[in-house]
């Protein structure tokens, strides 16, 4: 079986890649990462494979637009990680889909899926889907994909206390005060994280509601905000976003 894994974020590629590998008898063809990147990809090789496995959020936007650019047929597995309850419309068209991390049992269960049906009965309505994810609000990033040796795991939201980006590195800092480096920038993470929850103060900072203790007034018309854990440096607001800021904050 030949199939092909659509997913931005590498660590979750070379994850799904090894639960494959587990099982056997299955080749990924290819890893794509972004809407634009799978239309020309899948024009010119759809035809040569059996099963696309596809993240929701990609690096350009969500994964339905694809199917608004080229024509599909193949039966496909979405990825995401968002609970159950919230992607039940999933089931209507005997699309399945698998929880970040993949959960190797799961994933032996959606494929035995798949060989028990043909592509000709595996066709769906794309659009049943994407107006399914717009109206239920699933188009929030609520989860962080992190490593820790050999091992994969998710933080939910309400564990991160904030973001900080170092150099060329993004750091998470959760309320227990651990770290963990990420695979991602603070420009996607702010298009992505909910904007009641996180607010970016600074450049460098994406910060959760819950995390600030107080905001005291700062020289020169500015803010600076205390959270908790603290962080290595301060975190002065500039005189130009504190307005937007204190909104953000009684919202």
């Amino acid at each position: 079986m030949k199939v092909v894994i659509i997913e931005d974020e590498k660590l979750l590629q070379q994850e799904l890649a090894l639960q494959l590998d587990k099982i056997g008898d299955i080749e990924v063809a290819h890893y794509l990462t972004s809407v634009s990147e799978s239309v020309e990809w899948l024009k010119m090789n759809a035809n040569n494979i059996d099963l696309i496995f596809m993240d929701i959020e990609l690096a350009d936007g969500v994964s339905f637009e694809i199917f608004d650019l080229v024509e599909i047929s193949l039966p496909v597995i979405f990825l995401t990680a968002y609970s159950e309850y919230a992607i039940q419309a999933f089931k209507v068209n005997s699309i399945d889909y698998l929880l970040k991390p993949v959960n190797l049992s799961d994933l032996i269960f959606a494929l035995d899926k798949f060989k028990k049906q043909t592509k000709a009965n595996t066709a769906f309505d794309a659009t049943v889907f994407k107006d399914f994810y717009v109206q239920s609000g699933v188009n929030k990033n609520q989860r962080i994909l992190i490593q820790s040796g050999d091992n994969f795991k998710y933080l939910d939201q309400d564990e991160i206390a904030y973001f900080v980006a170092e150099d060329k590195y993004v750091t998470v800092v959760t309320f227990e005060n651990t770290k963990h480096l990420i695979d991602e920038s603070l420009n996607k993470l702010e298009e992505t994280l909910p904007i009641d929850v996180f607010y970016r103060p600074t450049r460098q900072f994406i910060i959760n509601i819950k995390a600030i203790n107080k905001a005291t007034k700062y020289f020169n018309s500015r803010l600076k905000l205390y959270i908790d854990p603290s962080p290595d440096s301060e975190i002065i607001i500039s005189r130009n976003k504190v307005k937007d800021f204190l909104d953000w904050m009684g919202n």
